[in-house]
């Protein structure tokens, strides 16, 4: 599976990702908004989840996807983002994002979760998407209110954080169809 946009590739991992996957996620700046992964981000875990995505790109059954972002530019991986646990029934899906910190502040992040949007609704169909972020990430809550999410509750102390071990409330966010602002 491959999307693009003007300047990302978002595409499924590779074995050849791994410097790139190691790069971005061994920063505690960015691995204190992620529930699953772990301060430092050592080589080990980097290949059990690429290893992990692999085998599972593998099926037809697909209820979810992680992909790479890669720059067309220089094929540079500088991020990934994930759209999961997918309910055809009910039309929803889940998901998130992360950059690598040195790509921050070049609307990257952006651009990947316009696909991501855009796919969801009108490749596969859904009609709407359940997003969350940890309390305090203001960056995640002004990228998603861009496009029409809107606060749906709070998770209180919902998730261990690996990265710092903290409990932390997740906002529940939400983005119906017709409410998605292009």
């Amino acid at each position: 599976m491959k999307l693009e946009t003007n300047r990302l590739i978002i595409r499924n991992w590779q074995e050849h990702d791994i410097d790139d996957l190691i790069e971005g996620l061994n920063n505690r700046n960015v691995s204190r908004w992620l529930a699953l992964v772990p301060f430092p981000y050592l080589r080990e875990k980097a290949d059990e989840w690429i290893k992990y995505c692999i085998k599972n790109d593998m099926g037809n059954n697909k209820n979810g996807y992680e992909f790479a972002i890669e720059l067309k530019s220089n094929h540079k991986v500088i991020g990934g983002l994930s759209i999961s646990v997918i309910n055809k029934i009910h039309g929803t899906t889940g998901g998130g994002i992360w950059i690598n910190e040195n790509f921050h502040g070049n609307g990257y992040g952006k651009e990947a979760f316009a696909e991501k949007i855009r796919f969801s609704f009108e490749e596969l169909g859904l009609r709407k998407l359940e997003n969350g972020f940890f309390d305090g990430n203001e960056s995640s809550k002004i990228m998603q209110e861009r496009f029409g999410y809107k606060i749906e509750g709070r998770r209180r102390k919902k998730y261990y954080c690996m990265a710092d071990g903290e409990l932390k409330d997740e906002i529940i966010t939400g983005l119906l169809k017709e409410e998605w602002v292009k």
